[in-house]
């Protein structure tokens, strides 16, 4: 089994985030109690036994805005569930996660890090609307590795308007002075209800940049697995693209099992009242398949040629003699993951 849980308290919204996050105000007793009861309350209707959660994936917001003691009542309790070697990651900004933060962290069972950097450009970072600097982010990652980490990510954003190759060899120059073993890399989408809402002329829509990208991340010995993720891979994230059963709590999470998807509420007051309300979305065979195809050629998992209705298998097998997929031991397996819906479209239509 794997668990997500969503920690939606942030300092400030960044310019392009569409993700659940509020101040923090003083909504922090609160919504711990629930989140407390909506965690019991899932383990018990997923059947979850002890000493059975492979991963624990802590997202939002800025889960390291939280303090420690928010963090040990949660962990306390999920202690007897957890596999002996769970992968258990925590997301942090550079500016709210300082070594004392880190290293107690680290102590309570933490062993992978996510830092929220997005980029090293002072100009890019006022640009998306980030509160860090550049500074900010190699202190950070110091502290991490001095606290005891081993598995650090670090997230970047590009196909913004500031973006061509000079800013990207920027990027890379310094993000190979780090050695850390993980990157993840997003091209920068526009979404309603944030400031870059409708200003499409923020994104620069350049493959051929994104191409540039890709490959200079790769020459740092990165090895790219899944469209936007490269280096030592995330076993949470690689359960969501195997379609594994996982357990979502927190205001706005999603929990999957076996054909069912679960949205917790959106609103945090609501969250906090009614902290085990699920609306349930129903999957058919189609959209399991659909959501195989999407994923797998999106990573390093590949679709499986069993799971394919004959006229999809019939694209499939022609996208490969084509050298557009490679087909091995029955799978079908991308090689150009920026290719991924395309590919999706003329399979599964």
């Amino acid at each position: 089994m794997h668990l997500y849980i969503h920690v939606p308290f942030c300092e400030s919204k960044c310019f392009y985030c569409s993700f659940t996050s509020l101040k923090k105000k003083d909504f922090e007793k609160d919504y711990l109690n629930a989140l407390m009861q909506d965690i019991k309350y899932q383990l018990d209707f997923f059947k979850v036994a002890k000493n059975s959660i492979k991963t624990v994936f802590i997202g939002g917001g800025t889960p390291s805005l939280m303090d420690i003691h928010f963090y040990e009542k949660i962990f306390i309790f999920l202690q007897a569930y957890l596999k002996q070697e769970c992968e258990i990651t925590i997301e942090t900004n550079p500016n709210s996660s300082n070594f004392s933060w880190l290293s107690t962290i680290k102590n309570l069972g933490f062993n992978r890090i996510s830092f929220g950097a997005q980029s090293f450009h002072e100009k890019k970072l006022q640009f998306l609307g980030r509160i860090h600097d550049q500074k900010a982010i190699f202190k950070s990652i110091e502290n991490a590795k001095k606290a005891g980490f081993d598995t650090i990510n670090l997230d970047l954003i590009y196909d913004t308007k500031l973006d061509d190759t000079k800013m990207l060899d920027y990027e890379i120059s310094k993000l190979a002075l780090l050695d850390i073993n993980h990157v993840s890399a997003y091209n920068l989408t526009i979404e309603e209800k944030t400031r870059f809402a409708k200003k499409f002329h923020y994104k620069k829509n350049a493959p051929r940049l994104a191409k540039y990208f890709i490959k200079a991340i790769e020459s740092l010995g990165y090895k790219q697995y899944e469209i936007s993720n490269f280096g030592q891979i995330c076993k949470h994230n690689l359960a969501y693209w195997q379609g594994k059963d996982y357990i979502g709590c927190g205001l706005s999470a999603v929990g999957f099992l076996k054909n069912q998807r679960f949205y917790t509420k959106k609103n945090l007051k609501d969250y906090i009242n009614d902290p085990c309300f699920r609306e349930i979305e129903n999957l058919n065979l189609q959209d399991l398949r659909l959501e195989h195809i999407f994923l797998g050629l999106r990573s390093l998992i590949g679709i499986e040629e069993t799971k394919l209705e004959p006229l999809e298998r019939e694209k499939a097998m022609f996208l490969s003699k084509k050298g557009k997929l490679v087909y091995k031991k029955g799978i079908f397996y991308n090689t150009n993951y920026l290719l991924s819906d395309e590919l999706v479209l003329y399979i599964s239509t």
